[in-house]
């Protein structure tokens, strides 16, 4: 159950194609970036990849099990969608106790972000707040690869920080794949960039291919280093 591989993934809305034969991979102990513009399609592969959208063709498999809907993902695959999920009226305690199984439940209920918050419910915490605790309920759940989709919206820089330096924490047993608009904390946390545009996805070697894209300005990347292959 070490590999999560996507392939194949053809999305169309009428007659504009969304992705286009999409092949992607990710392995355990790697975090891979998926970035381009607003609208590439970037949060309907993860939905598709995870399960909750449908695809005009897709393949997706976690080891030997193939992938087709959220069931046939159940612990292997998870994601945080951009939305704020956490049901109103449970207080942050009785949420971890329910979404977590007990072996990492301790974990996260000693957390010192998530301590002040135990007795609050849902929605009397701030945007960030919400945040930090769904990453931290997905970053423990059992999935082997979890999807984080804008998962720095709303987090202050320290926050933001704070979740890069956790989740390569966790990289030894998990895989992850995070798409953000805030594209400088993906590059700082990924082991390798990809990048959508016109449904079509490219592995970048050097971020510098961001400028001749016309993703990002010239010279904002100088003497860069190549991305591990």
């Amino acid at each position: 159950m070490s590999h999560l591989h996507i392939d194949s993934v053809s999305k169309s809305y009428d007659t504009k194609v969304i992705l286009s034969d999409v092949y992607m991979s990710c392995k355990k102990g790697e975090t891979v970036g998926l970035i381009g513009r607003n609208g590439s399609g970037k949060s309907t592969l993860l939905k598709i990849v995870f399960g909750i959208e449908k695809a005009d063709f897709k393949f997706v498999s976690v080891g030997q099990t193939i992938i087709k809907s959220v069931k046939d993902g159940r612990r292997l695959i998870n994601y945080l969608p951009q939305d704020n999920f956490l049901p109103n009226n449970v207080s942050i305690k009785s949420l971890i106790n329910l979404f977590l199984e007990k072996a990492h439940r301790e974990t996260v209920l000693e957390n010192e972000y998530i301590q002040p918050l135990l007795k609050k419910q849902n929605q009397q915490l701030s945007g960030g707040e919400k945040r930090i605790v769904e990453i931290l309920l997905m970053a423990h759940s059992n999935a082997h690869f979890v999807l984080l989709d804008e998962p720095f919206n709303g987090l202050s820089p320290i926050m933001k920080t704070y979740v890069i330096e956790y989740i390569n924490g966790l990289k030894s047993s998990k895989g992850f794949i995070i798409t953000d608009h805030d594209y400088e904390n993906v590059i700082h946390l990924a082991d390798r960039i990809v990048y959508l545009q016109n449904g079509f996805l490219k592995s970048l070697k050097d971020l510098n291919e961001l400028v001749t894209l016309g993703y990002i300005p010239e010279g904002t990347f100088e003497n860069i280093e190549k991305l591990q292959q």
